[in-house]
């Protein structure tokens, strides 16, 4: 099956987005995943192991928020200064990334822990980040993971500040340099949590419409503030008042932990679905895709899995995106396991299995791939 790149009109936008819900629309290509679920469920059935992380990542998810909360404390000690100041801000930015990625990621999907309450409360992290549990689970899992690569729906892909990452959003000229100027950008991107969560209020209302989302909850929007200014009592008034730190210190401090984490995750979830071979399929006449939903996921996510399994330990398994699309709700700490399985059964139904060789190989895809959509 062929796509076309999604080429930006305001009326397809309208028909297609607003004023119906999207739907896969190709049963006859609905063989592949039933096959597929069949055998990675006869997988963990014959190894009697669960598809959650169990107590391995329990651990991990402590090590994780240990790196995030030990050096704040340490800050709040008020025994530190100088350069120590400033590795302690860039730990907490390592730590922040690594709760994204390994604790409230897995715990927000439900694959974490078997207990529904302990994924709740461990997704709960997020909080501790600045973000939102409930807009996360909206635009993350039932958006981003449903409609993939799509334009104007997945908001992973559409409507970048100075960034063209969507052949669907109107290319500037300035969009010519940003696979030199993107990095800096990807930076912002646990800022942006401070006023996106608020920005996404109306972004489901809209899309509410269609029957994609629910209109925003008045109760979700009172949990909203309420943690966001938590969250700057946590992250900026503690630290104001109970050291010798001044405003100045502190904003700088902030701003590293930030752009530490927020190019970490940025730059790993770009190389999940913005590199060579990740398409970007249009809705139809009729405001659908002409395609399964299985295989939608396989023909626009791309894994970067090497032999570096610290780095994947680190990432939360994110370097097996396909995987992770496929199968959300099995933990992370089983892609490795399974992949063989994906592998074969796509090869096996003549469909793409788009892996990259290793990081390093998804960092030069992405960087071409910027440059493409910068230029076309």
């Amino acid at each position: 099956m062929s796509y076309t790149f999604y080429q930006y009109n305001p009326i397809n936008f309208i028909v297609s987005i607003l004023h119906q819900k999207i739907k896969f629309t190709n049963p006859t290509a609905n063989n592949f995943f039933p096959t597929l679920r069949k055998r990675v469920d006869g997988y963990f059935a014959e190894n009697g192991i669960r598809k959650s992380g169990g107590k391995q990542l329990l651990f991990k998810a402590a090590f994780m928020l240990s790196l995030y909360l030990i050096p704040y404390f340490l800050i709040l000690s008020n025994q530190f200064s100088g350069n120590v100041l400033i590795m302690l801000c860039i730990v907490m930015g390592l730590g922040v990334a690594g709760v994204g990625m390994s604790v409230m990621h897995d715990a927000i999907h439900g694959s974490l822990a078997g207990s529904a309450l302990l994924n709740r409360i461990l997704g709960a992290s997020i909080y501790l980040l600045g973000g939102n549990a409930y807009n996360w689970e909206v635009q993350h899992n039932r958006l981003h993971h449903t409609f993939t690569n799509i334009h104007d729906v997945d908001e992973d892909i559409t409507g970048k500040f100075l960034l063209r990452l969507s052949y669907g959003d109107k290319r500037q000229r300035f969009h010519r340099f940003q696979h030199i100027y993107a990095f800096g950008l990807y930076g912002l991107m646990t800022l942006s949590f401070l006023w996106k969560d608020f920005k996404e209020i109306s972004l489901f209302n809209r899309l509410a419409k269609t029957g994609l989302t629910k209109p925003f909850p008045k109760s979700e929007l009172i949990r909203l503030l309420c943690t966001k200014m938590a969250y700057v009592a946590f992250i900026m008034a503690a630290p104001l008042l109970l050291t010798d730190i001044s405003f100045t210190q502190w904003l700088t401090g902030f701003l590293i932990m930030h752009i530490t984490a927020g190019t970490i995750l940025s730059t790993i979830f770009q190389m999940a679905h913005i590199v060579e071979g990740a398409e970007q399929p249009a809705v139809n006449e009729d405001g659908n895709i002409e395609n399964a939903w299985a295989i939608h996921q396989l023909q626009t996510t791309s894994n970067f899995a090497g032999r570096n399994r610290a780095l994947s330990w680190f990432i939360g398994g994110l370097d097996y995106q396909i995987e992770h699309h496929l199968f959300p709700a099995i933990s992370h700490i089983h892609y490795h396991a399974i992949s063989p399985i994906v592998r074969d059964t796509a090869i096996e139904f003549g469909l793409p299995y788009n892996a990259k060789e290793n990081f390093n190989h998804a960092l030069g895809s992405h960087i071409r791939a910027l440059r493409k959509l910068g230029s076309h």
